[in-house]
């Protein structure tokens, strides 16, 4: 290296560091102003997500007598889930659950799987 790179090297180093102790952060404070409605309008919001249900699984579609087996075969191994026979001509379908959360919808998925291969996820919100 040339003789003119390291006085540069070193003038900059010497003031980084002279102005190393002269740099402070500077504090601020935040005021928000709201309508107080919106604190009303969350908590409303909160309690229907809490009961809106934006997903079902189906685990048959077909004709009525299939229907009403499937949905007896499923009463029989998971009597905790609700189950509803559809008529969306011209197939039956049976939709179990009513889930809230995708997560939640995909645990139970896994469990109804081993009992109903065919079984998929319906998504309610589209």
């Amino acid at each position: 290296m040339k003789k003119t790179s390291y006085t540069f090297l070193i003038l900059t180093l010497l003031f980084s560091v002279a102005f190393l102790n002269t740099i402070e952060a500077q504090d601020g404070v935040v005021t928000v102003n709201q309508d107080k409605d919106i604190e009303t309008l969350l908590r409303l919001k909160k309690d229907v997500n809490r009961t809106l249900v934006n997903y079902r699984i189906q685990i048959y579609r077909g004709n009525r007598h299939g229907a009403e087996k499937a949905r007896t075969e499923f009463r029989n191994v998971f009597s905790d889930w609700k189950s509803d026979m559809l008529f969306h001509t011209p197939n039956y379908k049976i939709w179990v659950g009513a889930f809230k959360t995708r997560l939640e919808t995909d645990r139970a998925l896994v469990r109804i799987k081993k009992e109903f291969k065919d079984a998929f996820i319906i998504n309610l919100k589209n």
